[in-house]
């Protein structure tokens, strides 16, 4: 009786095991970034610039990113609440609602404080800790390769490279 109780124990923390090792594994799939494709990613343009916001929608759209736009820091917010974008690029310098201020402001909500924020200034040597501070996950010089803005975007969004 002894040995089939010792079985039963064994039996049973070996089944408790492998539920821990299944919910944790379930757990890490969860957190896991999705990769997708560009088509499938979501970048907002914040620029009060009509100008700047077509040159670098064009840019997004033309590596197949679906594009939306924003007049300037309080359309975003109010874009943002409504529909979720998987990246926000945006500029610092627009009045009303700076980017700075916007991107406190998606930090400070817990349904949009994971929302990867690439900030675009004139002034990227000064604004680097101020940036920092706010949550902001890439900042980019003006001029900046657009090159390098597509890098940060896909990373950030998780796009395949294939895609």
């Amino acid at each position: 009786m002894a040995v089939e109780a010792a079985i039963e124990r064994e039996t049973a923390r070996q089944a408790a095991e492998e539920a821990k090792r299944l919910e944790l594994a379930a757990a890490a799939a969860a957190l896991a970034p999705t990769v997708r494709t560009a088509e499938q990613t979501v970048v907002m343009v914040a620029d009060d610039s009509k100008v700047v916001r077509i040159k670098t929608g064009r840019l997004l759209a033309a590596h197949r990113f679906q594009v939306v736009m924003a007049e300037d820091g309080a359309d975003a917010a109010r874009q943002i609440e409504a529909s979720l974008p998987d990246v926000l690029v945006t500029d610092v310098d627009m009045p009303g609602l700076t980017g700075l201020q916007l991107a406190r402001q998606v930090r400070g909500d817990p349904r949009t404080a994971a929302l990867p924020i690439i900030i675009v200034t004139s002034d990227s040597e000064q604004l680097q800790d101020e940036a920092a501070a706010a949550g902001v996950n890439v900042v980019l010089g003006k001029p900046y390769p657009e090159a390098l803005l597509i890098e940060h975007v896909q990373q950030l969004a998780h796009v395949s490279a294939a895609s």
